[in-house]
């Protein structure tokens, strides 16, 4: 675990400048993606810097990391595949869609590849139901319509993104 550097703390203090000078704990969702942004995970210290600069118990922040997907609770691949398996979109595919990543990459759910490019993990509903199956790729980017064919499109283009760099 890296420490919390200076430049990290400026970076919360400008999300704190965001709230009543009563409310900084309002900023720990922001926080805690900066954390991420920088170390690509929040470790349990990472939890307890965040706390102590917000003024909050770190049970607190822990609460808020393990409550939502976005926040990483131990290191993940380069690229974290967010499969939804809500209702919806397990009626369109998310099931089998997620059954062809665990195959293809050769890992199962909540596993990252011996390579460590990839994690494999199902998330609960996107807000894209219409464009089932969908998923997530580093929390950031959207993909719909996900065939077997468009998954293993996915794949050797991510694959070959991590070559070229």
């Amino acid at each position: 675990m890296t420490e919390i550097t200076q430049s990290t703390r400026a970076r919360f203090d400008k999300e704190v400048a965001k709230y009543p000078a009563d409310q900084r704990q309002s900023a720990v969702m922001a926080c805690l993606a900066i954390v991420q942004q920088e170390q690509g995970w929040v470790s349990p210290e990472s939890e307890q810097a965040v706390a102590e600069h917000l003024g909050m118990p770190t049970i607190a922040v822990h609460e808020v990391t393990t409550f939502y997907n976005m926040y990483n609770q131990k290191p993940v691949g380069k690229f974290k595949l967010n499969v939804c398996t809500n209702l919806p979109c397990q009626l369109r595919g998310g099931g089998t869609a997620l059954a062809h990543l665990e195959k293809r990459l050769g890992i199962r759910m909540g596993e990252t590849s011996a390579d460590g490019l990839f994690t494999l993990q199902q998330s609960e509903c996107l807000g894209a139901c219409a464009d089932a199956p969908v998923m997530l790729v580093n929390d950031r980017n959207m993909c719909s319509f996900m065939s077997h064919e468009r998954l293993d499109q996915m794949i050797e283009g991510l694959k070959q993104a991590e070559q070229q760099s």
